[in-house]
């Protein structure tokens, strides 16, 4: 009989890196006088967006990342968003900008995050990312799948020729996903609303990586014995807590390794953020010989 599935531990994992960025930080502060800085630009009073602006303000603070909030009104024009854009582009002293999502209907989301410089866009949204990600060349990566490579990682179980599926076809998990995990010589299979038998697929996956959006859609009894299980979803139940896109309770009976909700990837993609932020700050000290008496005031 199988026993209970491993649980990934994401804030434990999360906390870890966040030790070593933090020793990170230190030392671009002591040799090269740099604090890397994390700009972010909320528009609008979205309750989910201000907790998760609060979250990354928290984290970058705990790991000595200067933190520097843009909060917009709801009705800020298209134009001014670019220009602020613009002026974080050619701040010296700014490493990573975000434009945290969603946006309000006056904008054009995709306008503005192609506007972000590629080699500030922390988040790893660009299609200059994007296209360097499917070609497999050095790049920013989206911060939420790069957390889950952290996550499968911690199992130590190695994924080449090991079949993934994807549940979920996202710009922001699903395709950057699939190409990581390609990158890694594992089959991959992307699911979405559309594939005609979702059990079968699921069932013959040694990986499973959940981001569909649906409260428990993927059921315990679909999960191949020994399956590692990456749960992305994170929906509000009507009893007012929070479950993932997985049956947890059915999933754990068959899984080998199970990430919970919350707790588990909600605080890697968090952490790779700040990863992304502060190998942004140490590519630009690399190409431009940044130092602080370079810096604006």
């Amino acid at each position: 009989m199988h026993n209970k599935a491993n649980i990934i531990n994401g804030k434990e994992i999360a906390l870890k890196v966040k030790a070593d960025l933090k020793a990170d930080v230190e030392a671009l502060k002591r040799e090269a006088g740099v604090i890397p800085c994390l700009a972010v630009v909320l528009v609008g009073e979205n309750p989910a967006s201000r907790v998760y602006v609060r979250n990354k303000a928290k984290a970058s603070e705990d790991t000595g990342i200067k933190f520097l909030l843009h909060a917009m009104p709801l009705d800020t024009k298209e134009e001014t968003l670019l220009g602020l854009i613009s002026t974080l582009n050619d701040a010296n002293d700014v490493h990573g900008i975000i434009v945290q999502l969603p946006l309000p209907q006056q904008i054009d989301s995709d306008s503005l995050l192609e506007a972000i410089d590629p080699k500030k866009d922390v988040d790893g949204f660009h299609p200059y990312n994007m296209g360097r990600l499917v070609t497999g060349s050095p790049c920013m990566q989206p911060c939420t799948p790069l957390g889950v490579m952290g996550l499968i990682d911690s199992t130590g179980v190695d994924l080449s020729g090991k079949e993934a599926v994807i549940a979920g076809r996202s710009n922001i998990v699903g395709k950057p996903m699939a190409m990581m995990l390609l990158k890694r010589n594992a089959t991959v299979t992307i699911c979405h609303s559309r594939t005609l038998d979702l059990p079968a697929c699921i069932s013959r996956a040694d990986l499973v990586v959940a981001a569909i959006g649906r409260e428990r859609f993927i059921k315990g009894e679909w999960i191949r014995p020994g399956a590692i299980v990456i749960d992305v979803g994170i929906n509000r139940t009507a009893e007012g807590g929070l479950a993932g896109d997985v049956d947890f309770e059915g999933a754990l009976k068959r899984a080998s390794f199970i990430t919970p909700v919350p707790g588990g990837v909600g605080p890697m993609t968090v952490a790779m953020l700040l990863k992304n932020t502060v190998a942004a700050a140490k590519a630009r000290i690399k190409a431009t010989g940044q130092r602080a008496s370079f810096k604006r005031a």
